[in-house]
């Protein structure tokens, strides 16, 4: 594999780098359109954070709505080429709706384990696309307790976060890609947000292959996990200068992906971030809520929470000056807020069904132009 060779491969959206990663044979692979996602620029939100290069990769345009698919796509392709039958993982939404999808595409039983109050599109895209779906009154980590212990019973497979080593194989082309979007040139900045963190994992390890096959120097971005206050373990790590994160107790946040009070891949995750000299920071809900609004209004579209707490996060890194205005900055966007479980009052009020009412209460407040 070269830059001119990968140049001239036009589709197969991830699977465009089949030689870095994990299936050997094309007829296992389930392919649904995941991968090769555009890195867009953001002048104008850019702007609004002080920023004059800044762009979004836009995660949330893959096949199930977000980055999860690029993870359970290779990971349930390469599981049915090694002869699973059943696969179990716990989910706080996207994965498990990827999971099924992907799981449906292979021809493979599927079993997800949600959190009760995981958002209701997830969970209905589990059952639409054939999965069993176990909805549990706990957290993500209570989730895969209960997955191992079907995994142990019943000889299903365990795809839980960094319990087998595909995922995260899928999950790198996001560092493949965005070298190959920036020209071979990585950002100087990577935001994320993170809560398991295999994308973190992923992209780190993208970079190595990608400096050992000459494709790119040994300069790495710095990388910025952001998190919620209310579920923080990794940013609480990284500021006791911890290389493990103790678990988060009584994990709150709105955004459920954010929402895993213990990364399996804690240290992998920390040590990205050292090494590369970036930082960990936690953000309020109340944050993400507005920085969603603002988003969508600058023309990035609806964002999901967690996009939303990378952004706001990103401000605070800009006002810190540990992100300088001038940096070229990749700011990931991992999900749609089409998936998102939005608060009571995102909706404004209805109005009647009256003319009368719409000239002399409505149409004043419009204007004109």
């Amino acid at each position: 594999m070269n830059r001119e060779s990968i140049a001239t491969r036009r589709s197969g959206g991830l699977w465009r780098w089949r030689e870095l990663l994990p299936v050997r044979r094309w007829e296992h692979v389930a392919y649904l359109g995941e991968g090769d996602i555009p890195l867009q620029r953001a002048p104008r939100f850019g702007a609004s954070l002080g920023l004059s290069n800044l762009a979004v990769k836009r995660e949330s345009l893959n096949p199930t709505g977000s980055f999860k698919a690029r993870g359970m796509a290779v990971a349930v392709s390469r599981a049915a080429e090694l002869g699973a039958k059943h696969l179990v993982a716990p989910s706080a939404g996207n994965a498990g709706g990827a999971l099924a999808s992907y799981a449906a595409a292979a021809g493979v039983r599927a079993t997800v384990i949600m959190p009760s109050d995981s958002p209701a599109a997830n969970q209905v895209e589990v059952l639409v696309t054939g999965a069993d779906l176990l909805l549990l009154d706990g957290l993500i980590s209570d989730c895969g307790r209960l997955a191992r212990l079907i995994a142990e019973e019943t000889g299903a497979f365990d795809l839980s976060t960094l319990k087998e080593p595909y995922r995260v194989e899928g999950k790198k082309t996001m560092g493949l890609e965005i070298a190959e979007q920036l020209d071979w040139r990585l950002p100087d900045a990577i935001v994320y947000p993170t809560g398991g963190g295999t994308g973190v994992v992923g992209m780190w390890k993208a970079f190595a292959e990608l400096e050992s096959m000459g494709l790119v120097g040994s300069e790495r971005p710095r990388m910025f996990c952001v998190q919620a206050e209310g579920c923080a373990p990794i940013v609480r790590a990284f500021q006791e200068g911890s290389r493990f994160a103790s678990s988060w107790q009584n994990a709150s946040t709105a955004a459920s992906g954010l929402r895993v009070p213990g990364a399996v891949g804690d240290f992998l995750i920390l040590d990205a971030i050292r090494k590369s000299g970036g930082a960990a920071v936690a953000v309020p809900d109340a944050d993400m809520l507005e920085m969603q609004r603002r988003m969508g209004s600058l023309g990035l579209g609806y964002v999901s929470l967690e996009t939303a707490a990378a952004a706001a996060g990103l401000e605070a890194l800009v006002e810190s000056g540990l992100v300088r205005r001038d940096d070229s900055v990749a700011l990931f966007d991992t999900g749609s807020g089409f998936k998102s479980e939005p608060p009571p009052s995102a909706a404004p009020q209805a109005i009647p069904n009256d003319e009368t009412f719409w000239r002399e209460r409505v149409l004043p407040g419009l204007g004109r132009g």
